[in-house]
């Protein structure tokens, strides 16, 4: 196994919860996971794929889900898993939340502006948005649309670049090359600049053409392999990549490089 290799973007649930959230998940999306939603399937997967660390994300759909979601993270926290727990921003403290999960010893945390019904750059978002970046927590976003929500542009380019622009030390992570099915955008607003996206759900999509000049135009150290297992496949997403032919060292700083500078590897 290649252990080098981090999926920046992935997603389980804990065992009680997974059918039904996968179920559910199916259902509002019109999509199939690959796997079933726990955290051993991830790892049988990763295993597959040769991929040593994945990058949990969780989403935090109304504020009392923090809690037990941070409680599960420090529970599966592991060399192999590691957690980035969620924080909803109606919640009535969410710059102390982001404390508590520095100090439970997380990397991050994961948003979801559709799911938790916000858009990228209100204001309202800018305390949380500086308490990561003075605790150096990570923050991966989803960006872009969502095919189980109207095509609302709650996280797109311009939005994105506001947000950098007033915080631009955070360590953002945008999903899905930048913003899922908006790349024209990513484009015009994103490739060539200091934001740092992953891969994920994008590459079929883009076509081979497209998605290896997207990533040779953007700067090297700022693309993260990821997949959004159980949404995406892992296998698959890496032979994607690997076809792209960008060149070893390109490759090799997708992998594992970039994301191991993160996570402070």
């Amino acid at each position: 196994m290649c252990s080098a290799i981090i999926d920046f973007h992935a997603h389980a649930f804990p065992d009680a919860l997974a059918v039904r959230a996968i179920s559910q998940l199916e259902h509002g999306g019109g999509v199939k996971a690959f796997l079933d939603g726990r955290v051993s399937s991830l790892l049988a997967s990763m295993d597959g794929a040769g991929i040593g660390t994945s990058v949990l994300c969780s989403i935090a759909t109304k504020p009392e889900q923090f809690e037990p979601i941070l409680k599960w993270s420090k529970q599966i926290a592991s060399p192999r898993i590691v957690p980035l727990p969620s924080i909803h921003p109606r919640d009535p403290d969410p710059v102390g939340q982001a404390r508590r999960v520095a100090e439970a010893g997380l990397a991050g945390i994961k948003l979801h502006p559709y799911y938790q019904e916000f858009n990228m750059d209100d204001d309202a978002l800018f305390p949380l948005y500086h308490a990561l970046d003075e605790l150096g927590l990570l923050l991966v976003c989803h960006t872009g649309f969502d095919f189980a929500f109207p095509r609302d542009r709650k996280a797109d380019p311009v939005r994105i670049r506001r947000v950098v622009e007033r915080v631009p030390t955070l360590k953002l992570i945008t999903s899905h090359m930048g913003a899922w099915d908006d790349w024209d955008e990513v484009e015009k607003h994103l490739i060539g600049q200091p934001i740092t996206m992953d891969i994920s759900l994008s590459l079929d999509l883009l076509g081979q053409e497209r998605a290896r000049a997207m990533i040779l135009a953007h700067p090297a150290e700022r693309v993260l392999f990821g997949t959004d297992s159980p949404w995406g496949s892992q296998p698959e997403t890496l032979h994607a990549l690997r076809s792209l032919e960008l060149g070893e060292e390109r490759e090799q700083a997708i992998l594992g490089k970039n994301g191991r500078v993160l996570l402070g590897r």
